[in-house]
């Protein structure tokens, strides 16, 4: 596994997290949906991505969009 499929692994798994959350618990967990979501746009546009430095420091070596 490269920082690109962990990045992707990580917010795919905190939305589906955040939409079950929401339906058992309050819908206030959409806020954290949208947070992705935004943290998402934000690296596609800047290409700065806060879990891919985390990544990198845990070691998983480089992919495509993430440096």
């Amino acid at each position: 596994m490269n920082i690109d499929r962990a990045v992707l692994a990580l917010a795919g798994g905190l939305i589906l997290l955040s939409l079950a959350l929401a339906h058992w618990i309050s819908p206030w967990w959409l806020l954290l949906t949208a947070f992705v979501g935004v943290n998402l746009l934000q690296a596609s546009l800047t290409g700065f991505c806060p879990a891919a430095i985390v990544f990198r420091r845990l070691g998983l070596p480089s992919g495509c969009a993430f440096r």
